[in-house]
């Protein structure tokens, strides 16, 4: 930030302002210094900016948008996203009313700060940003390890929890049996640390009544009414051995919480709740799914889970409807 701010000759100060607006909304003239000193038309960019994921998130939904829309209710009361993760739907329908939730407490860390302390965040990233290495990546790492992590602030969380989403390998956020984040150091040639949607993101969640939990999904599913809406993203069914992306929490998700979960759609179904799943489109899921109740949709989702870039590509995903 620092280096931008030599750059485009906007004061540190100004600038770390004018980050935590909408672009649209700076001084042209700022609009053009930045531009030229960043070598990209901001200005352009600004005007389809909506508000959109701030963190790269294992099997995010940017890609299945406008196959999800597809299948959203006409109408609905209040939204329940109950495994967020990124948030893509959510951004992407930014419904007045909604409940939101991830059982990984930094995910909900930052969705938090990014709703109610974005200046402080804005400040905390951008130190990441301009100290950003290697090695820093590694101490910053070992937190969850030699016990500094509990000296944290929750914004301070939220923003250890951004900084390593942002310059980790692939995008991946894992950790071990023992909660400690075990992803690498990625070979990014300028990582954006602070993350541009971040004012959209924030400007949106404050000025709605958005809730954001961290807790087993199934409690805060206990609120849910008749002509409310709910999305379902949780990890998925392995497509095969070698794919157990389940571990974004210390407690994974086998079989018996893909049983749960089902027998939750089917319960809120009953209740007049309109809920909407995705999984892999894989023989297991056809079989959890056989109800009458559910309507399976198959569709093609671009995936860039593996390490190798010959297991990436188009893979199978199902949208689940109840209505």
């Amino acid at each position: 930030m620092k280096d931008l701010a030599k750059k485009s000759g906007i004061t540190y100060t100004t600038l770390m302002s004018m980050v935590q607006k909408p672009v649209d909304t700076w001084k042209t003239q700022n609009q053009v210094k930045v531009s030229s000193a960043l070598g990209e038309d901001i200005i352009a960019s600004a005007k389809i900016q909506a508000p959109t994921p701030f963190i790269k998130w294992v099997g995010g939904k940017r890609q299945l948008l406008p196959q999800l829309k597809k299948y959203i209710p006409n109408n609905f009361e209040t939204y329940f996203e109950p495994f967020v993760g990124g948030g893509a739907l959510l951004l992407a329908l930014q419904p007045e009313r909604a409940v939101i939730n991830d059982f990984n407490p930094d995910l909900y860390f930052a969705w938090s700060a990014v709703k109610e302390d974005l200046h402080h965040l804005t400040e905390l990233l951008a130190v990441h940003q301009n100290k950003n290495s290697k090695e820093y990546y590694l101490d910053i790492r070992s937190m969850d390890r030699d016990g500094r992590i509990v000296r944290l602030s929750d914004t301070e969380r939220a923003a250890r929890f951004i900084y390593m989403n942002k310059t980790g390998f692939n995008g991946l956020w894992r950790v071990n049996s023992k909660g400690q984040n075990n992803v690498p150091f990625g070979t990014y040639t300028n990582p954006q640390i602070v993350p541009p949607s971040l004012p959209y993101v924030s400007k949106y969640l404050s000025r709605n009544d958005v809730q954001i939990f961290n807790l087993d999904y199934q409690d805060i599913m206990d609120s849910a009414k008749q002509n409310d809406f709910v999305y379902f993203d949780p990890p998925y069914i392995p497509v095969n051995l070698t794919s157990t992306f389940t571990s974004y929490t210390a407690g994974g998700f086998g079989l018996v919480q893909q049983e749960e979960l089902r027998d939750l759609a089917l319960e809120l179904a009953s209740d007049g709740v309109s809920v909407m799943l995705s999984n892999a489109d894989v023989p297991l899921t056809k079989e959890l799914y056989q109800d009458k109740a559910f309507k399976i949709h198959h569709v093609k989702a671009n995936r860039a889970i593996n390490s190798k870039a010959t297991g990436r590509g188009k893979i199978g995903e199902v949208i689940i409807t109840t209505y």
